[in-house]
């Protein structure tokens, strides 16, 4: 169940920032009864209509205070009112009323920027592109927003599925603005999303170009030239650094370029000479130490996470996790156990129970581990479901998924509207082979939680995988698609789907786009497969072969190699 160019921005995050970024480039005012107040003269129903909505907003009913709102702007054309039906529904997270609410607000005043924002964030939200286009326009009339209001468009437009057509709105919206750095740069991502690489590479010059001290857009470049010939991207961040020396975040591209390439020698060049600069600076101690870490250079991580506690890291909980797990990927069990036990009540504590259950399992066995997750007290009901959660992947891993079966129920009948327990309990059902009872789950997840992409997902790739019911399986997956575009198990799932309906060449194409973002094995028996039967025996046997090498124990890996190899 498995995105297409290798480097990768991170559309999750832009997505969840943006909603409320875009709004929020111009304030709105906090919510308050003064805030409103209406020009026309109030009949009886009106003010009872009105009073209405103000104490239902005061007690926190914002359905009905927006409904209400909603009724009197229609009635009375007052833009405030619509204004204030926007507000209310918007908290409530109602957006079949929030739409209304903005676009007749916007309609109200046309030339109110703060409601051709609100309109246009949830006209997109709603699919509605085109629609959303002039107000999108109106919004970057306003030049002290402009710039912010391009960076933000690809994050605002993440989850419509045509990423032409967002590119094509997003070059149409640039156009009136071709000296705007950040208008080339919206352009640069938007041509990354559509899998443009050439249009992308041209944007980031020419937004290099306008201004040539901006890191954003050489980082990106350099990630790009990296992935293509890691020489030339490192070629390119040291040309960058040549007229731009106090560039850090090119520096640290430059390190991790360096480390990934094994070239430990240079790339501690680079940490020394940020760290001189920046010697006793606790942040920048510890984003060196986790480049090192990630690289897997264990002696440099240390040094660095260690240097920075000592000179007074305001979070030490972070450094004694990543202290932990630096140990632990060393095969170091007992020191990484003694980090993980020094951290604090907080946001890293219950990571480092987790992790230190991990070690434990190993170590003493999964009971063992179970029962210290058990003993942890003073839990929220979001961290108890999550400590169920690995209890019961710690007994599936040691194949014993009856009892993580029964583990996941007994969660249930205490938090029985849990989705995310409700998932985990529904595949395992599957790999009990209950059928019957995943998909029963799988659709109460989807009844409690409409935009969760993995359970959409899960239930079309079952029905596709055991070739059952092809055309819900389609819609299913369709669906995950348009809630997370870019994910590369759920293409992994619609090319499967595609193979099943004999379609090839369109599970072919999302097979490619899903192994070329992620080289998972079950992605890579698929493609394997799906290209096999069309007759691509050499590529076929490559994928296999590479992919057997790097999970020499994959059962999915071994089962398709051998139905390819019978079917000779």
């Amino acid at each position: 169940m498995p995105q297409t160019s290798r480097f990768k921005l991170n559309p999750t995050r832009l997505h969840r920032s943006a909603l409320a970024l875009w709004l929020a480039l111009l304030a709105s005012p906090a919510w308050s009864a003064s805030n409103t107040t209406t020009t026309q003269t109030p009949t009886a129903e009106f003010v009872y209509k009105y009073l209405l909505g103000e104490v239902a907003a005061q007690r926190g009913e914002f359905v009905l205070a927006s409904q209400l709102f909603l009724d009197l702007a229609k009635q009375t054309h007052d833009p405030q009112l619509a204004e204030r039906a926007t507000q209310a529904a918007t908290i409530a997270r109602v957006p079949q009323l929030a739409l209304p609410s903005a676009e007749l607000w916007s309609d109200l005043v046309p030339d109110s920027i703060p409601a051709a924002q609100a309109a246009s964030q949830l006209l997109i939200a709603n699919g509605e592109l085109k629609k959303a286009m002039p107000k999108i326009e109106k919004v970057l009339t306003d030049e002290h927003i402009r710039p912010n209001a391009f960076m933000e468009l690809n994050s605002l437009m993440m989850r419509i599925t045509d990423k032409k057509s967002v590119l094509q709105a997003i070059q149409q919206l640039a156009k009136p603005y071709p000296t705007l750095a950040e208008a080339h740069f919206a352009i640069s991502q938007a041509a990354y999303f559509a899998h443009n690489e050439a249009l992308m590479e041209k944007e980031l010059k020419e937004t290099s170009r306008l201004r040539p001290d901006w890191e954003a857009p050489a980082q990106i470049h350099g990630q790009m030239l990296t992935e293509r010939d890691p020489q030339k991207g490192i070629a390119f961040y040291r040309e960058f650094l040549k007229s731009h020396p106090d560039a850090d975040q090119i520096r640290l591209a430059l390190a991790r370029s360096l480390l990934v390439q094994k070239n430990t020698a240079d790339a501690k060049v680079e940490f020394t000479t940020l760290l001189e600069k920046h010697q006793d600076n606790p942040e920048m101690n510890v984003i060196v130490g986790l480049l090192a870490l990630d690289a897997r250079e264990y002696t440099f991580a240390d040094r660095y996470l260690q240097h920075a506690l000592d000179v007074g890291f305001k979070e030490p909980n972070k450094l004694y996790f990543n202290l932990g797990r630096s140990a632990a990927e060393q095969q170091d069990d007992a020191r990484a156990l003694q980090w993980f036990d020094r951290i604090g009540e907080g946001e890293q504590f219950l990571a480092g129970r987790l992790a230190a259950a991990a070690i434990i399992a190993r170590r003493d066995g999964v009971d063992a581990a179970i029962t210290m997750l058990d003993n942890i007290n003073g839990l929220s009901d979001d961290q108890q479901i999550l400590i169920i959660q690995n209890q019961a992947l710690m007994l599936n891993q040691a194949k014993r998924a009856e009892e993580a079966s029964a583990l996941l129920g007994k969660g249930l009948q205490a938090y029985p509207d849990s989705p995310d327990l409700l998932y985990d309990y529904a595949l395992n059902a599957e790999r009990l082979g209950k059928f019957q009872v995943m998909e029963d789950a799988l659709r109460k997840v989807i009844k409690l939680k409409p935009d969760f992409a993995a359970a959409y997902n899960a239930l079309g790739y079952s029905y596709a995988d055991r070739n059952i019911n092809l055309t819900e399986a389609k819609s299913l997956i369709e669906m995950a698609t348009r809630l997370s575009p870019e994910d590369h198990y759920i293409m992994d799932s619609l090319g499967w789907v595609y193979y099943r309906l004999g379609d090839m060449p369109h599970a072919t194409e999302q097979l490619r786009r899903a192994y070329a973002i992620q080289q998972d094995p079950e992605i890579a028996a698929h493609l394997a497969e799906v290209l096999w039967k069309q007759g691509q025996h050499d590529e076929a046997q490559k994928i296999l072969d590479q992919a057997l090498s790097a999970n020499p124990d994959n059962e999915v890996l071994a089962s398709t190699a051998q139905k390819l190899k019978s079917s000779l």
